[in-house]
């Protein structure tokens, strides 16, 4: 196993791996043009109960933002798309649209094709953060301070929407930079040109939000005592920890998680330094499964396989992750599961043994049919958990190791609130931690206006 950078110098890669390597830092999707805008702009049909908006887990006027396209108003149309979702930038280049929005459209049933509501909301965005110009301007000061803790999706829309009202933000995140999974965790074809630092500053531009980069809850700060010192607090600490395969042969080289590729990636300065291997096996089912399989495949892996235990109908990737996984040259293996990561004898994994699953009178078993696939490099992707030292027990209910909130994101505690991966019933979706920290938001700033405390 060689970094990229070796392999391209010694001749043995691949010769598509210049071409992928370059890719990496090209858009997955086309943005448009204002010519292109106009004209998709155009196939909508402005429905009056339009299902898209329903589909939105942030509630877009979705036929208002895309009419305003239409009337040459890209300003507007970010308005809108701003008013209800702040990271709308960022959705629109990762949310699922295929599965919301889109497949909620009208086109869809009458000609399989919905307006493609995703680039469009792009559009609109785009055009108004390249300006520079923050579309709102904060209230006056309410003398109201809230502790927002993680800097990810639900914290920044959360800290965007109180500041706007006038209330002092601090916004405490561990990790070196803002932006939470959107910097850390999405693959790198989806987000490019440091776009995630960009929106961040965009959104920060309101005032009003005091950052704090390297602050751990649990270490530096306790909960018990934000909840002491300030108003109210919104948690959007996410998921800090990954789950372990917890088979034979974990610890071995070679095998790791692929959260922490994700976030090596991302924070690469040259991706020729990235380690590589030649033969990759994925294992998992999910967003993070799929995107570090494609983006290994980019990097020039001669072959790339994701093993999932169940159907490809059950992944939690969506079908549009599958298909763009398969055009990229992965396989997926479906109803199998790993048994052990296989030692070369010197410490690094050489190969991993897998079985067959089936699925028996509801239940997920093995057949007894065993194979082995050689691999340098295995990455877990089978979830990731809430550290257990983050909060201190008994302070707010939990389920299953998640917040437990109301539909306003309060926790059991009256002062605390909480959204995003974290909580009890989340969706796991950006576009969902979103509208978490907007829900909160909304309900600390009623909690303010109608008692005047924040307790």
């Amino acid at each position: 196993m060689l970094k990229l950078s070796q392999r391209l110098l010694s001749g043995e890669a691949m010769s598509n791996e210049h071409r992928s390597y370059s890719g990496l830092k090209t858009d997955l999707h086309h943005p448009l043009n204002a010519h292109e805008a106009s004209v998709e702009s155009d196939r909508c049909y402005f429905c009056y109960d339009a299902p898209c908006v329903t589909a939105c887990p942030t509630g877009i006027d979705i036929p208002m933002f895309i009419r305003q396209i239409q009337t040459g108003n890209p300003k507007g149309s970010a308005k809108t798309i701003f008013d209800e979702n702040i990271l709308g930038g960022m959705c629109a280049r990762v949310c699922p649209t295929e599965t919301l929005c889109e497949q909620a459209c009208v086109r869809t049933t009458a000609e399989n094709k919905p307006v493609k509501i995703g680039v469009l909301q792009r559009f609109a965005t785009d055009h108004v953060q390249a300006t520079g110009e923050h579309p709102y301007q904060r209230a006056e000061s309410s003398g109201k301070v809230v502790a927002v803790v993680g800097a990810g999706p639900a914290g920044l829309a959360c800290a965007h929407r109180l500041a706007l009202y006038g209330h002092a933000v601090t916004l405490m995140d561990a990790n070196p930079k803002p932006g939470g999974l959107n910097e850390y965790g999405i693959a790198s074809y989806k987000t490019v040109d440091n776009f995630a630092q960009r929106e961040v500053e965009f959104i920060l531009s309101v005032g009003g939000i005091e950052q704090q980069q390297g602050v751990w809850l649990g270490h530096d700060v306790t909960l018990a005592d934000l909840a002491e010192k300030y108003d109210a607090v919104f948690l959007g600490v996410g998921l800090g920890d990954v789950n372990r395969a917890e088979i034979e042969g974990d610890a071995l080289e070679g095998v790791s998680d692929a959260v922490e590729f994700i976030a090596d990636l991302r924070q690469a300065q040259d991706y020729g330094q990235l380690t590589v291997g030649r033969r990759v096996v994925v294992i998992g089912g999910g967003m993070t499964a799929i995107d570090v399989a494609v983006q290994t495949k980019m990097l020039g892996a001669e072959e790339v396989t994701i093993a999932y235990r169940r159907g490809a109908e059950s992944m939690n990737a969506s079908e549009y992750e599958q298909h763009l996984a398969q055009t990229n040259g992965v396989t997926i293996k479906h109803f199998v599961q790993p048994l052990r990561f296989i030692d070369d004898g010197s410490g690094s994994v050489a190969a991993v043994e897998l079985e067959y699953t089936s699925n028996t009178d509801g239940k997920l078993k093995g057949t007894g049919e065993k194979f082995t696939i050689d691999a340098d490099t295995v990455f877990t992707a089978i979830g990731q958990t809430m550290p257990k030292d983050l909060l201190e027990p008994g302070l707010v209910e939990m389920e299953n190791n998640r917040i437990v909130v109301n539909q306003d994101r309060k926790t059991s505690h009256a002062k605390i609130y909480a959204g995003g991966d974290c909580i009890s019933g989340g969706e796991d979706l950006t576009v969902a931690a979103v509208q978490d920290g907007k829900l909160a938001a909304e309900a600390i700033h009623r909690t303010f206006s109608t008692t005047g405390t924040g307790s």
